[in-house]
């Protein structure tokens, strides 16, 4: 599915028009200007899946949060801005092919942190909570409790279900199901599946963050059967191999003057693990 068939970021001499219209030189910092011009980054034609791979510092994320921020899909974590961020946005133009739906998002790194540490705060409240329990066990199973009026009703329920359960029952009952189930890969992944849905238009910033390579190959599979079968479109930075590999993705490479389309294998950074298993293949 093809919900944003093109976008189209401010060149270099339309950035300089606009500064000298403005007469805006004053200033220290015009990001997000002269960010993507000066690799001549101008335009993107999408596939289902559209990748923006590159180096630190070669404009990837900044090319997804613009994307965000004229397409206005859903967004939860912030991100840089400055004086000049919508005036950018503006100059930017889009030619949408279908409608983009209300589910779209963008995800990125912070999002799956801060899921991951909600998760870790409420495993501590938890833990807290179970240390308790386990001492009410003790005191309910082995009181000399007599019920003495109907005030007293709750009570005896507690008495009778300590005396009926193991310790590790009595307080499995009284918890909440215990997230810690999952690890911090695993809790990522299942954020990823939380939150896309069918038919929609998701952009991702380094998916990959906290996943293990075999969570990255399912994530991976995750994205390819979404956008052939469930009416999804990707937008994705990243620099993981295994997310490069997707079949049919087409892969925008920013480390290159000017920026150009690319096959997986061609690019730096699986050509860095290529041969470095390759130097080391008679040990395999």
């Amino acid at each position: 599915m093809i919900y944003l068939n093109v976008f189209i970021f401010p060149n270099d001499d339309m950035e300089f028009d606009f500064f000298m219209e403005e007469k805006r030189m004053c200033y220290d910092s015009f990001y997000p200007f002269k960010i993507l011009s000066k690799h001549g980054f101008e335009r993107i034609d999408f596939e289902p899946v559209t990748i923006l791979y590159g180096g630190n510092g070669s404009g990837k994320s900044t090319a997804l949060n613009v994307i965000a921020e004229k397409i206005g899909i859903t967004r939860q974590a912030v991100y840089n801005k400055s004086n000049f961020y919508q005036d950018y946005v503006n100059m930017c133009d889009i030619e949408i092919e279908e409608d983009i739906t209300k589910n779209s998002r963008i995800i990125t790194s912070d999002d799956v942190f801060d899921y991951m540490l909600n998760i870790r705060n409420l495993n501590e409240g938890i833990d807290q909570k179970r240390e308790k329990l386990f001492e009410e066990y003790l005191d309910v199973k082995y009181s000399h409790f007599q019920m003495k009026s109907i005030a007293d009703y709750e009570q005896l329920k507690k008495v009778n279900t300590a005396r009926s359960k193991t310790q590790s029952r009595f307080v499995r009952n009284e918890l909440m199901d215990n997230v810690r189930e999952y690890s911090n890969g695993e809790s990522a992944f299942r954020y990823f599946i939380e939150k896309i849905d069918e038919n929609g238009l998701y952009i991702l910033d380094e998916p990959e963050n906290s996943l293990s390579p075999k969570r990255q190959m399912e994530l991976m599979k995750f994205i390819e059967d979404s956008a052939r079968f469930l009416g999804c479109q990707f937008i994705i930075s990243t620099h993981s191999p295994f997310l490069l590999a997707m079949h049919g993705a087409k892969i925008y490479d920013l480390d290159e003057d000017p920026v150009d389309v690319k096959k997986w294998t061609e690019l730096e950074n699986v050509r860095t693990y290529y041969e470095f298993f390759k130097r080391y293949e008679s040990e395999f």
